[in-house]
């Protein structure tokens, strides 16, 4: 499956807005976005015309991409099936988005990025009602119960990251058992439980243009 493996940082300065893509540094000092705040390029700092209606609308998918950590033909398909479902279709989009499974795992906790938690599912980390899953892009369901295997439990990795997402809040659509290295989806998430900065409609209306 292909993903950016560009410089995460850029990202946040490019969207003017800290996408926290890069766990606990994003929290420090040493963070690029609060050192440089300014668009990356030669022409980052200079003065910037005035923004069209269009730009904005895909600076807003941008970010949402980039949020979740994918690119544009699976984002592509993310929006058909959330046009084609009941509901408002922004909303969908969202809701489909947050129930990845490796925005479940970072959401319960157990790593301190969404990279982070794409790369626990790739390695067989993470299991889904008992049973393996080394995909990312999979979608969890009501019900579903998510774990962190046994072996990989004792992982230096995965226990910083536990230990370091302890005080992290947890969405109420979601059960941690930390004590386990499980959560469970209690139901599916609302537009009000998914706490990010984005406008969905702006999506929508790019690309119903």
């Amino acid at each position: 499956m292909a993903r950016y493996i560009g410089a995460e940082c850029k990202l946040c300065r490019r969207e003017g807005v800290k996408l926290f893509l890069k766990g606990e540094r994003c929290y420090k000092d040493k963070c690029a976005f609060e050192r440089r705040g300014y668009a990356p390029g030669q022409h980052g700092q200079s003065r910037r015309a005035k923004i069209s209606e269009y730009c904005t609308q895909l600076r807003e998918k941008q970010k949402m991409k980039r949020v979740f950590g994918v690119l544009e033909r699976q984002f592509k398909n993310y929006f058909k099936k959330a046009e084609m479902a009941k509901g408002i279709t922004g909303e969908n989009l969202l809701q489909l988005l947050a129930r990845r499974l490796d925005n479940i795992v970072y959401e319960m906790g157990f790593a301190s990025s969404r990279i982070q938690a794409r790369q626990f599912v790739r390695h067989g980390h993470i299991s889904v009602n008992s049973r393996r899953v080394n995909i990312p892009s999979y979608l969890v369901k009501s019900g579903d119960v998510i774990e962190v295997n046994v072996k990989s439990r004792q992982l230096e990795g995965i226990k910083a990251a536990v230990a370091a997402g302890e005080g992290r809040s947890i969405p109420k659509w979601l059960e941690v058992d930390r004590i386990n290295f499980k959560c469970s989806v209690v139901s599916l998430p609302t537009r009000e439980d998914i706490m990010l900065p984005v406008s969905e409609h702006l999506v929508v209306e790019l690309y119903s243009r």
